[in-house]
């Protein structure tokens, strides 16, 4: 019918096409978490500034709590929870912060996670000092920081 627009695409969530209808005004996080039931995925601060909401849209990291679910329409949206393995063996990243005692609350590793991957990914994992200056948008309220880039340097050479 004239006027009549096609339905916006569905997302693509950790491999598999999902689709449920999303307020237009709702952020990933809370469409992951309350509409999809990913809950790995934490709601920090809320205003883009802790990166506990961190997540992979087509391979890149954004703050969910900052990006507009509908925005996500037909890309790849990668959370936590698709770390592991299919036989549910740990990604090396998990390794690696398991091995480095890398987190301590908890609460930040899903997006230090992420980030991880994605620093890791992008070859920004080559120094220590590189590390930290990608890995800088994610706060640890534990200040595990030490632990963390000993993980993700962990990681970078396991997946080299």
């Amino acid at each position: 019918m004239p006027g009549d627009s096609d339905p916006e695409p569905s997302p693509i969530v950790n491999i598999k096409q999902l689709s449920a209808s999303v307020d237009p005004r709702a952020t990933l996080v809370d469409a992951l978490r309350d509409r999809f039931g990913l809950i790995g995925t934490k709601k920090g601060c809320d205003r883009g500034e802790c990166g506990a909401c961190t997540v992979l849209v087509d391979g890149r990291r954004v703050l969910a709590c900052m990006t507009l679910a509908l925005t996500a329409a037909g890309r790849t949206v990668t959370t936590v929870e698709s770390l592991a393995g299919p036989g549910g063996e740990p990604h090396p990243i998990q390794e690696a912060f398991l091995d480095n005692d890398a987190f301590q609350c908890g609460f930040c590793t899903p997006g230090q996670l992420m980030s991880a991957v994605a620093c890791i990914a992008e070859g920004n994992a080559c120094s220590r000092e590189d590390v930290k200056e990608w890995m800088s948008g994610n706060i640890c309220r534990c200040a595990a920081y030490p632990q963390i880039v000993a993980a993700v340097e962990q990681a970078a050479e396991a997946m080299r």
